[in-house]
């Protein structure tokens, strides 16, 4: 039941008509996992609801969709998730 929330919740990021808003974040070491930025940005509540927002295709990175929940990101891509964006840096 929880999960079905964290949908709905990540469904109404989308439907934001609002500018995107964009950040960066320093990558520690050569990569992050997707599911581990999602919930680092705080962007879902969970593990589970990373890979449920990434399988539903909400998920953009350097504006493709992305499919891999557990994709390695680097310095230099960009990752969007409804109105959120953020631009990944050394």
């Amino acid at each position: 039941m929880r999960g079905n929330f964290v949908i709905v919740r990540v469904r109404r990021l989308l439907a934001v008509p609002e500018r995107s808003m964009s950040q960066t974040l320093a990558v520690r070491g050569d990569h992050i996992q997707l599911d581990q930025l999602l919930k680092t940005l705080a962007w879902v509540d969970s593990g589970g609801a990373a890979h449920a927002a990434v399988e539903a295709g909400l998920v953009r990175v350097d504006g493709q969709v992305e499919t891999r929940k557990r994709a390695k990101l680097r310095p230099g891509q960009r990752v969007e998730m409804g109105a959120e964006a953020v631009l990944l840096v050394r």
